[in-house]
Parts: structure tokens; C-alpha cells; sequence
């Protein structure tokens, strides 16, 4: 066991991918004398040489492109886009080509490409560094969305992205690279993509969220169920394609209430999906409507700040008493 941070679990991840597999290599601007923006890929080129982490021109399109290439030829690349804000100008080479070859193709092909996306708000970033773009990718299919918010997450669950035969997005948590720190155990085995976990039992509400706002409502679960005896089991999703929709209806059949707490806007949001199938294949346990805690459905600006766009604790609490309160 070794305590790191989020992003030197990432880092540590990348490292031994690239160690251990000759067909991994690193895309992105900046990545490898600098690190990377956020200083993810440190020390990794001088490592692994300039032909495993490689540099590339200011131009996601250009990079994802090259990925998909890659990746049909059996290498396995793990591209970084250095925020998820500039993720839109690939989207077509990540959706329309490397997400749907297998299926163009009949499975004689896969893509195992890996898209690193340093995603949130929380950093004071405004409206180009603070997106939350998990919604555009989700609706598309053939690819897979994880987000990871803890250290042992951010390593496991990118070696299972970097392995995975298919693309993956990685939805990183930008405002707990360096600010979260916790033991990480490099021997775990490598998990499965699509499993929740539940990081607070309860018995009275069920809270589902993912990202970096699970730390808060663990946080706003512990003092409910101090104050004011409400016992919140908190899941996190961890993946959002797939999602472990049977962990989640077997939350709600126990509590028989659903809040569904995330950082994107409300509209169309993913939460919105979550919702929609806990009332197709739980609505008989359902004891109050299914809530939402969200972003409003503005962009994420300078003006406003991260305070005001962001579900805080004190609305994630509203929501939840909101939700032990209301009946059918």
C-alpha cells in the first residue's frame, strides 16, 4: 500500500501500462518533457522515450484521429485531452469512427483507445475548463464512461480502461488531483467497468452520484444522520456506461426513495437516464418522486463561480430531506 494522490495514481497507472504492455503509448499536447498541463504524464517520456509518450500539435481532432488509426492496427493508445471543454472538436472521430467500428465491422476490429478527460468544475476554471460532457458521449454507445474520484479508483480503473478492448472515456477529477490524497494498493486485481459501490449503507434514502460531488454527499449523509436520525445510503456510480442499474435497484427497494445528485446541468443530463430506469424496474418500491441535484442549465461561467454552479452540501442536504419528505 502507498498513499498518493489522484493525480500521481494516474501517473503511476500510465507507468506501469507502459511497462508491462509494449503496445501502449500517450498522445497529447504537452505530455512529455512538461507532463501535460496538469503535470499527469511527468517523467514519463524520459522513462519510456519520445516514440511511448508522444507530443502532438494543438489539434484534438488530429489526435483522436491518430488514436483510432493506432488502435485498429492493435496498439493501445491513451490520449489526453487537457480539459474535457476542448473534447468536442474530436468528437467525431471518437464517435462516429472509433466508438462504432466493431459494430461496422462485425467485430473483426476493435478500438481499445483510452481518452483521458480531466473533467469538473471546482478549480475556478470558468466556462472552458469546467465541463461535465459525460451526456454527449452516453448517447452515442459503443464507448464506455468511468469516473473515478479516489486514488485507488484513478489507478485501477484506468489500468481496466487502458486493457478494455473497446474506447473508454475517462472523466478524471480535476479539482481532487492534488487536494485528495489515500492509500492505493497496485495489486488489487484490475476491476470490472460497470460496477457501483456503495460507500455509505443506509436504510431510509438512497443518494446515487458520481465525480467528485460523492465526497461531499458522504459527507452530508454522515451529518443527517446525526442530526436529524435520516440514515442515506450513498452509491457511487463510478461507471456510467454501463451502470450497475442493479445495484441501484437494490438500494431503492430498500429505502424506497432516489436522489440523484451530479455536476451537469439537469436537462438531459445523465441523471435523467438513472431516473428513467428505477422507474421502469422499481416503481412499485418507490415512496416519494425521484429528485435531482444539478448544475442549472446555464453555462458554467466566471462570473457566477464554482460556489454557485456546483450542487454544494447544503443543497445536496435540501434534496435529500426534500425527498424523505415527499410522499405519493
Amino acid at each position: 500500500m502507498t498513499k498518493m494522490t489522484v493525480l500521481e495514481a494516474l501517473n503511476a497507472a500510465m507507468a506501469h501500462e507502459l511497462e508491462h504492455d509494449p503496445d501502449v503509448v500517450l498522445l497529447g499536447e504537452d505530455i512529455g518533457i512538461a507532463g501535460g498541463i496538469f503535470r499527469t504524464t511527468q517523467g514519463l517520456q524520459n522513462r519510456f522515450g519520445k516514440d511511448r509518450v508522444i507530443d502532438t500539435p494543438l489539434d484534438e481532432k488530429g489526435i483522436a484521429a491518430h488514436a483510432v488509426g493506432m488502435a485498429l492496427y492493435g496498439m493501445k493508445p491513451v490520449v489526453e485531452i487537457q480539459f474535457s471543454g476542448f473534447i468536442h472538436d474530436c468528437i467525431e472521430q471518437v464517435m462516429f469512427c472509433g466508438a462504432k467500428y466493431r459494430w461496422v465491422l462485425g467485430g473483426e476490429y476493435s478500438v481499445p483507445m483510452t481518452i483521458r478527460a480531466p473533467s469538473f468544475g471546482g478549480i475556478m476554471g470558468g466556462i472552458w475548463h469546467s465541463h461535465s460532457p459525460e451526456s454527449y458521449f452516453a448517447h452515442g454507445s459503443g464507448i464506455k464512461i468511468i469516473a473515478p474520484n479516489t486514488p485507488q479508483d484513478a489507478y485501477s480503473m484506468l489500468i481496466a480502461a487502458i486493457r478494455d478492448p473497446d474506447p473508454v472515456l475517462v472523466l478524471e477529477p480535476v479539482p481532487l488531483y492534488r487536494t485528495l490524497r489515500g492509500e492505493v494498493d497496485v495489486d488489487l486485481p484490475v476491476p470490472e467497468i460497470g460496477k457501483a459501490e456503495i460507500k455509505r449503507p443506509g436504510a431510509d434514502v438512497t443518494a446515487l452520484v458520481y465525480g467528485p460531488l460523492t465526497h461531499k454527499t458522504v459527507e452530508v449523509a454522515e451529518s443527517l444522520s446525526k442530526e436529524k436520525n435520516i440514515d442515506v445510503e450513498v452509491i457511487d456510480l463510478k461507471s456510467l456506461i454501463p451502470f450497475d442499474i442493479d445495484t441501484i435497484i437494490s438500494s431503492v427497494e430498500k429505502t424506497g426513495k432516489l436522489v440523484i445528485i451530479h455536476e451537469a446541468s439537469q436537462t438531459m443530463g445523465f441523471g435523467a437516464e438513472i431516473a428513467a430506469s428505477v422507474q421502469s424496474k422499481a416503481f412499485g418500491y418507490l415512496e416519494a418522486p425521484i429528485d435531482r441535484v444539478c448544475a442549472p442549465d446555464v453555462p458554467h461561467s466566471y462570473r457566477v463561480g464554482d460556489e454557485f454552479y456546483i450542487p454544494n452540501k447544503d443543497r445536496i442536504r435540501a434534496g435529500i430531506i426534500k425527498t424523505m419528505e415527499a410522499v405519493y
